[in-house]
This record gives structure tokens, C-alpha cells and sequence, in this order.
């Protein structure tokens, strides 16, 4: 539940297709994208490469805490690589994942975008009450 949770905020907040569509340019139904139309060259560059680090960072906190099978243990340069290469193929892989929602789904409507967070409210509150009540 809680992996669900975290990808739903994930999507959200780095302004992918269910949540925000960056190719339209209407903007009154954008949400992120709106702050992006008074830049050009290096600036929107700039803005562009942090949403993609955003997007990276994000990928990054939930294919290591949710799949965290090929982290290196030891420091050796054999582990370091094998860790490395895991974490690219996980990252990827989500990644993919990410193409392909943004393949099946279109847009929500703005007031629907609300709803979408509400369960993702829901899902990491019944994540971490499940935590405690299984944990003891």
C-alpha cells in the first residue's frame, strides 16, 4: 500500500500524464508546466533537468526501499558494479512502467486530480497502520 501510495505522489509531483500533461499548453489545465512558459534556452534547460532530477530521485527512493535486492554490501569494486548495474535495470524497469501508464491513461480532470491523492492519503495511512498492527 504504501508503494502504491508513493508512486501516486511520485507521478503527481513530477507532473506526469494522469496528474499533468506537459504537451498542451492550455493554462488553465496545467499544473506544473504553467511556471514553464516565461522561460527559454538555458533557463527552461535548466528548469527541464531538475524535473528530471526530481523524476530520478523519486525512481531512486522507491527502487530502494521497496526492491532493495542488489544493494552492495561490501566495498569492492566487483559489488559496487554488480550493485550499480541492479540499480540501472530496477530504475529502468520502473521507468518503463512509468511509459507505459502514461501510455493507457489520459489526463484527469482537475477536480479529479484531488480524488487521486486522497487515495494516495488512504493507501499510506492503511500502509503504516497495517506496519504497527502486523509489527506487534
Amino acid at each position: 500500500m504504501a508503494l502504491a501510495a508513493l508512486f501516486i505522489v511520485a507521478l503527481a509531483e513530477t507532473g506526469r500524464v494522469p496528474v499533468d500533461n506537459p504537451a498542451t499548453h492550455l493554462e488553465l489545465t496545467m499544473i506544473h508546466e504553467a511556471m514553464v512558459l516565461e522561460y527559454s534556452g538555458r533557463y527552461l534547460a535548466l528548469l527541464e533537468w531538475a524535473a528530471g532530477l526530481k523524476l530520478a530521485v523519486f525512481l531512486s527512493l522507491i527502487v530502494n526501499v521497496f526492491a532493495p535486492w542488489g544493494i552492495a554490501t561490501t566495498v569492492t569494486p566487483t559489488a559496487i558494479g554488480i550493485g550499480l548495474l541492479v540499480y540501472v535495470v530496477k530504475t529502468a524497469a520502473l521507468a518503463v512502467f512509468i511509459g507505459v501508464i502514461e501510455c493507457m491513461f489520459a489526463k484527469l480532470r482537475l477536480f479529479r486530480v484531488t480524488d487521486l491523492l486522497g487515495v494516495a492519503f488512504i493507501l499510506a495511512l492503511l500502509g503504516l497502520l497495517f506496519f504497527y498492527i502486523l509489527r506487534s
